[in-house]
């Protein structure tokens, strides 16, 4: 289908003016009950609250002495409140709001016909700000207006007043804006078009296109309705939405799993001149009404058109229940042995390892238990940097899990044998999660993709975010073999003007980079402590920090590190919601999600206590990335 520009409705705040006099006000919390409407849960009292509520920071922007405020006993109280049905008698319904940004759990909404068609949330602010609906669709009939909060996490509460009717509201109803230009969409790292995302799936490359599948839902914001969504590039920037993959059936919904190219045909799949993409993915039985009562399972799919559509196998599923919620299956060829390798995750922290000669018969290998991992492993074969694997006992296999924590060990195709028993981590940061890397990808290439688990993006279409792909590399380090990562080099397709600086004697107060702003940077840096007690780089007023005392980096998180040979080299990818900080060449990394304020875009070198040289400062803008929607469901 010829790709099209959805729009999506946002608002614009403008001053509060005061209401017209025909305008029928729903409700101004003034009272000291709720009159006629009806709540639930625990969240809203006998009536509305008079301001803040005891812990809650001060609440600000409604009128007179009363709102609703759901922070009664703080955010883990839970509960809706709805009103009795009114008449849609004006053009427009304006509210005031505030809270949480959690759309769909700290909300309200707008319900006809017992149907929800419009909801809003808050913007993590307790300050309440004018919002309009345009309801003229609706004219007419009749409407409830619910007041939702099922959050019970930080910012889990929302603030709501003077509930109106108008047809002229102060603050100007939706206007439209193109698909992927809103405020906070990402502009290089991938996001569903719209609705909630999570796990990169079925990461495959064939015929010059990476295939990156992941888990969508496609009703709704939120987690639910697991489908395997599918997207296509050719550089792992410019990425093209196609329809879904797969979608739930009578074994269940689409849970996570894995691709590949059956090269040899070993599956006998293959029905023409293109070879067999097949697809191992959970199908989470009980998670939906038609699976009730059914077991989590392992089911195959496959393609014979180069991954444009997806055929699930007739006598799925191909691994039967194991034990607990046994799911994300993640394969790959063992060539010595000339099968298939299946890392599975069982249950707590229990994996296991499973063989096949044609992906649809699988025989348990081995099990393993992880301390401090579970979900989503990866089960992949590397070669040292440096190093030629000219015989097969000179390639390592490399094992991870959901927060990308690895072993490394030698694999004789029966059993695997890390060389270390603890796990190690390369990103630290608060949103890497769920990684997978590329099967089959060119040149031998290792591609790793992440969720970025834990972002807001407020009054957004969608949900969720990737991280940027990275190359990983397996070197030979003091502490013994190493996994590190840094960005593809495909991101070298978005650069834009460059900003060059050379042995700065960098002093408290200095800050070279005073006369850039923007939202899109690839920051390169190389210092050299000298007596600073912390140094590094602020970005929209987040800070990327060192401290040489204390060996630590810090970046919307924590990570220790020694800065060998008294340079640290550090990297930082920014884009409008996101930051990702790569240290000693990718040794150490701290993915992290952030909501900088609007009217930020400042960018600063810093020296602390004492001076700094920064031997190499280079600060290149990025473009956009392209992105299409080819087609809806």
């Amino acid at each position: 289908m010829r790709p099209f520009p959805p729009l999506l409705l946002v608002i614009v705040s403008l001053p509060t003016v005061a209401r017209a006099a025909d305008d029928v006000v729903i409700a101004d919390f003034e009272s000291p009950d709720y009159g006629g409407w009806v709540a639930t849960g625990d969240a809203f009292g006998a009536g509305p609250a008079r301001g803040a509520l005891p812990g809650q920071m001060a609440v600000s922007g409604y009128l007179g002495r009363g709102l609703v405020n759901t922070y009664l006993n703080g955010d883990k109280s839970t509960g809706t409140l709805t009103s009795p049905p009114f008449d849609l008698s004006r053009d427009y319904l304006t509210f005031l709001i505030g809270g949480g940004a959690h759309a769909g759990r700290t909300c309200v909404e707008l319900l006809v016909d017992d149907r929800t068609v419009r909801t809003a949330a808050g913007e993590d602010n307790e300050h309440l700000a004018p919002f309009t609906w345009d309801v003229r669709e609706f004219k007419g009939k009749q409407a409830r207006f619910r007041v939702v909060d099922q959050e019970t996490g930080g910012w889990g509460h929302v603030n709501v007043d003077q509930i109106t009717l108008t047809d002229a509201p102060a603050t100007p109803p939706a206007v439209e804006v193109p698909l992927y230009q809103e405020a906070y969409r990402p502009q290089f790292h991938f996001t569903a078009a719209r609705n909630w995302l999570n796990d990169p799936n079925g990461l495959v490359f064939y015929k010059g296109e990476y295939h990156l599948f992941f888990q969508h839902n496609p009703k709704g914001v939120n987690w639910g309705n697991m489908t395997w969504g599918h997207a296509v590039s050719s550089d792992l920037v410019h990425w093209r939405q196609r329809d879904h993959a797969l979608i739930p059936d009578a074994l269940g919904t689409m849970f996570s799993g894995s691709a590949v190219v059956d090269w040899d045909n070993t599956s006998g799949l293959q029905s023409g001149d293109e070879k067999p993409l097949v697809a191992i993915y959970t199908a989470a039985g009980g998670t939906s009404d038609e699976s009730k009562g059914k077991p989590f399972t392992q089911c195959l799919a496959y393609s014979t058109d180069a991954g444009h559509t997806w055929t699930k196998y007739a006598r799925n599923p191909v691994l039967p229940h194991v034990r607990g919620e046994n799911r994300d299956p993640k394969i790959a060829w063992h060539a010595p042995s000339k099968r298939w390798v299946m890392a599975l995750y069982l249950d707590k922290d229990d994996f296991a390892f499973y063989a096949s000669a044609d992906l649809k018969k699988w025989e348990q290998l081995q099990t393993m238990t992880v301390p401090g991992c579970s979900e989503c492993p990866d089960f992949f074969p590397m070669i040292v940097d440096g190093e030629k694997a000219d015989d097969a006992a000179k390639v390592k296999w490399v094992w991870t899990a959901a927060n990308g924590r690895y072993l490394v060990g030698e694999f004789d195709g029966t059993r695997f044998t890390p060389e270390s028993r603890d796990a190690r981590q390369v990103d630290f940061g608060n949103n890497y999660y769920a990684v997978q890397t590329y099967s089959d990808a060119p040149d031998g290439r290792r591609i790793q993709v992440g969720w970025m688990r834990g972002g807001r993006y407020p009054r957004m279409p969608f949900n969720q975010q990737m991280a940027f792909p990275r190359e990983l590399r397996l070197k030979r380090t003091d502490d013994g073999l190493r996994l590190f990562n840094t960005p593809v080099r495909e991101i070298g397709l978005l650069r834009g003007k460059q900003h060059d600086w050379s042995n700065l004697a960098l002093a408290p107060g200095d800050n070279p980079l005073s006369d850039l702003r923007g939202e899109l940077f690839d920051v390169e840096a190389e210092f050299e402590p000298a007596g600073a007690r912390a140094f590094g780089l602020e970005i929209r007023g987040e800070r990327i920090a060192y401290s040489p005392a204390d060996h630590r980096l810090t970046a919307l998180g924590s990570a220790p590190l020694d800065a060998k040979g008294g340079t640290l080299r550090l990297r930082v990818l920014v884009d409008r919601t996101s930051l990702e900080a790569f240290a000693q060449d990718g040794e150490v990394c701290l993915s992290g999600c952030f909501l900088p304020p609007a009217n930020n875009k400042q960018l600063r070198v810093f020296a602390e206590g004492g001076n700094v040289r920064v031997r190499s400062l280079r600060v290149t803008e990025l473009t956009p990335a392209l992105r299409v929607l080819e087609t809806e469901r």
